[in-house]
């Protein structure tokens, strides 16, 4: 569902062997926190390159003559005809529409590459086992393969200078994946190192991926979250596909214009000297509680912030405290003059039926 418990042997990093390497602790435990510099480690991203080890997300393969089409059954993407070569997202989602398990699709030279959160990799294998029947298809773990991620202005470059062990590369929202095999993690890179990019922890890539607003599953998302309540309705749904598991909640919510919650940045007060954790409700002065904390961190020019799940209604410049800490909504993040429209008693109706839900 919303949260995800971490698999009993999580594999260690061996860049956590670079010079300055603080390992990260929670779901990104066994890959760096940062390398000494997490600063820094961000504005190479900005300006240069940087490498990203995201060796701890799972991988599941999918092969079979039926691979694509039966996806395209389960999950909220249109997947029957992805290219070869092609990457897109997408959502498993519960039969009233929270969202079960998100993942990166990759189809490679006849299979599907599917990789998700750390500890969500076996409860989605098992799902997508579960649901063979009678299709032409074999899902297995992929765990023999890891991914690296070269971000920034000269990623391109880095990427083919260095002579790196690949087994397939793509384009994504976070930069250039490298899919290499996990024993060829680290010389794969010490090349990419070698070509021009800067180690990066993950508190650099938390702290660029806030302001962009794209959430981490199990992280900024709960139990109750919906894909309209986040970017993933723009980038992991298909709204004109056919039926799948979820669809009328999404269609109906789609069609309203009005999810419960929307995902916000906020801006957090930084004189306190510490942070908020993930979890940590967000209330308003009088101690309502109008929303979850998710993501936090240190951005290099921004200072502390934080995704957070909002009710709808909640705008900047209303006081609110991230735990203790006072906060505010980012005015990029006003709600829509839309959402002023009268709503009509039917409408009400299916509001509440989804809150509920």
């Amino acid at each position: 569902m919303g949260g995800m418990a971490p698999p009993q042997v999580r594999p260690q990093s061996p860049l956590l062997a670079l010079p300055g390497a603080v390992a990260a602790q929670g779901i990104d435990e066994g890959i760096a926190w940062h390398y000494g510099d997490p600063i820094a480690e961000q504005r190479a991203a900005e300006s240069g390159a940087a490498l990203f080890d995201r060796s701890n997300r799972e991988l599941i393969t999918v092969t079979g003559d039926d691979r694509l089409t039966w996806l395209h059954t389960l999950t909220s993407q249109h997947l029957s005809d992805l290219a070869d070569g092609a990457s897109t997202a997408a959502l498993v989602l519960t039969p009233t529409g929270h969202v079960e398990h998100h993942a990166v699709v990759t189809h490679q030279d006849g299979t599907v590459f599917l990789d998700t959160e750390p500890g969500a990799g076996a409860a989605l294998a098992g799902y997508l086992d579960g649901m063979r029947f009678w299709s032409k298809v074999e899902v297995a773990s992929a765990a023999y393969l890891a991914i690296l991620t070269v971000a920034g202005p000269r990623a391109a470059a880095v990427v083919e200078t260095a002579d790196s062990h690949a087994r397939f590369t793509r384009l994504t929202a976070e930069g250039i994946d490298l899919v290499v095999p996990r024993a060829e993690l680290g010389a794969t890179a010490a090349a990419l190192r070698a070509a021009g990019a800067t180690p990066a922890g993950s508190w650099a890539a938390d702290a660029l991926r806030i302001p962009t607003r794209r959430p981490r599953w199990g992280v900024d998302t709960d139990e109750k979250t919906i894909p309209n309540e986040v970017s993933w309705l723009q980038t992991a749904v298909h709204l004109n596909k056919g039926c799948y598991r979820g669809q009328e909640t999404v269609a109906r919510v789609h069609n309203l214009g009005r999810p419960p919650r929307r995902l916000v940045m906020l801006n957090l007060d930084g004189s306190a000297g510490t942070l908020p954790e993930t979890g940590d409700p967000v209330t308003t002065g009088a101690g309502r509680t109008v929303g979850r904390l998710g993501t936090v961190a240190q951005h290099h020019e921004l200072g502390p912030i934080a995704l957070a799940l909002v009710k709808r209604a909640v705008e900047p410049g209303m006081p609110l405290l991230a735990g203790a800490i006072d906060a505010a909504v980012d005015p990029d993040d006003a709600v829509e003059a839309a959402d002023a429209t009268p709503v009509s008693a039917i409408d009400r109706r299916a509001l509440r039926q989804i809150r509920k839900a």
